[in-house]
């Protein structure tokens, strides 16, 4: 048998589209490989938004050469968001890619890693959801759905709507029947996927649309669906209904990753986000009005164009006031054909690193004193089985989207009551009390 192996980069749409990818490989015949090394088949589900994703992909594309000058017999595919974005140069850059597809052709994949030539390559439309194809899934409890492919907004640093096209949302009748069939299959736990989840459906007629907040509620109403969580959504779009139906679904987990991207109202005009600060802090204190147990994490970009230190100095002011309980944070980087690339006040690297390394430290005192105050707590965890550090200890994630770490064993996809004896700024350590869902 021949075997594959998915090397995927990015965001949690990547890792849905790659589970779609391994379904179709799989339908074809091919088994899973447990590295690289042992794989006939190479595949990379790639990200292009920022450069450091760029460069990881590129290192792999040349080991991957190497090896096939080794073995011509194996097979090197690049599907997703770079392939799409390279699709004029790709065969020409990397002459020993064997096909690429962009992240709307993945169903093409296999006619691609059949073909010649020019048919090789499979980009430029995005007509087709990746949800419609085969998929494996890497846990039995939990799954992605995914509801909109694509993104109308218009923010000058992001290269997104130009790799996946303008926003298109799936019918609600395909999403809820595939969410009761997920349902069916004993899975617990699912994540609502999209560029932009909370404006789904806007882009239906009339006698279908169905509103995210709407949808909310449908999926919460499924028996045996006890955790939805989504991803991602806009500070645009997160109106009372959503906030209302994030309050009062029970499944709906008291967590959500509300992108910041600056605390500047200055440096968010220019990145034509559509919000300025002091209506980001309402939304913030409206959510935590109606939810005031939520877990906020967020995105910020410091050293993006014609940023000031007293630019950072706002979004430093505006991350103190409200306490993230995490973070995910970058450095600017241009990305071709957006309108923030040709800004001429580019921000010196060392001075976006200086401000990196400000954010970070702040960034990981919120998360530890956030994660503090839950010692002493009862947390309800969903198992995900064994460590990867440390097989006596088992792992899972609160209703918050904590890691904790937790004795005595629980079998992956239960759910447990667990004690909080200790905390870092990663993560929740403690004992199980009793089970809550065998």
């Amino acid at each position: 048998m021949r075997r594959y192996h998915v090397t995927t980069f990015g965001c949690q749409m990547n890792v849905h589209d790659s589970e779609r990818i391994k379904g179709m490989l799989e339908g074809a015949g091919l088994g899973e490989a447990p590295d690289r090394d042992a794989a006939d088949v190479l595949v990379f589900n790639t990200c292009t938004i920022r450069e450091k994703a760029d460069d990881r992909l590129v290192q792999h594309l040349h080991d991957a050469r190497g090896r096939k000058e080794r073995d011509p017999d194996l097979q090197v595919v690049v599907a997703g968001c770079w392939a799409e974005s390279q699709r004029e140069a790709i065969f020409r850059e990397f002459p020993w890619v064997d096909a690429a597809v962009g992240p709307g052709r993945i169903g093409s994949l296999a006619d691609a890693m059949r073909a010649e030539g020019d048919e090789r390559g499979a980009f430029g439309s995005f007509d087709d959801f990746a949800a419609d194809l085969p998929r494996r899934r890497e846990r039995d409890f939990q799954a992605w759905l995914q509801l909109s492919m694509g993104c109308n907004s218009v923010c000058s640093y992001c290269i997104v709507p130009s790799v996946r096209g303008r926003e298109r949302s799936r019918h609600p009748r395909e999403v809820l029947a595939e969410a009761r069939q997920l349902a069916a299959e004993g899975v617990t736990e699912i994540m609502l996927l999209g560029q932009n989840v909370n404006s789904y459906g806007r882009d239906l007629s009339p006698d279908e649309r169905c509103t995210f907040a709407e949808m909310l509620r449908a999926v919460d109403a499924i028996d045996g669906i006890s955790r939805i969580r989504f991803m991602s959504p806009h500070p645009k779009d997160m109106r009372g209904d959503v906030i209302a139906a994030m309050a009062e679904s029970d499944a709906v987990c008291n967590q959500l990753h509300l992108p910041l991207q600056s605390g500047s109202t200055r440096v968010l005009k220019r990145m034509r986000r559509t919000y300025d600060q002091g209506r980001y802090l309402d939304l913030v204190a409206r959510l935590r009005d109606a939810m005031p147990d939520i877990a906020l994490t967020t995105d910020v970009i410091v050293g993006f164009p014609g940023e000031s230190d007293a630019d950072f100095e706002d979004t430093l002011d505006v991350y103190e006031q409200v306490g993230f309980d995490h973070a995910f944070t970058f450095i600017y980087s241009p990305r071709r054909g957006t309108e923030a690339a040709a800004f001429e006040d580019q921000v010196a690297d060392e001075v976006k690193h200086e401000r990196l390394e400000r954010l970070v430290d702040v960034v990981q005192r919120h998360a530890a004193a956030r994660n503090a105050a839950l010692v002493g707590t009862t947390q309800e965890v969903l198992s995900e089985g064994p460590s990867r550090t440390d097989p006596g200890v088992f792992r899972g994630k609160t209703r918050g989207n904590k890691t904790a770490l937790f004795t005595p064993a629980a079998p992956a996809g239960s759910v447990v009551s667990m004690v909080v004896e200790e905390s870092t700024s990663q993560t929740l350590r403690g004992r199980i009390l009793s089970p809550v869902v065998a």
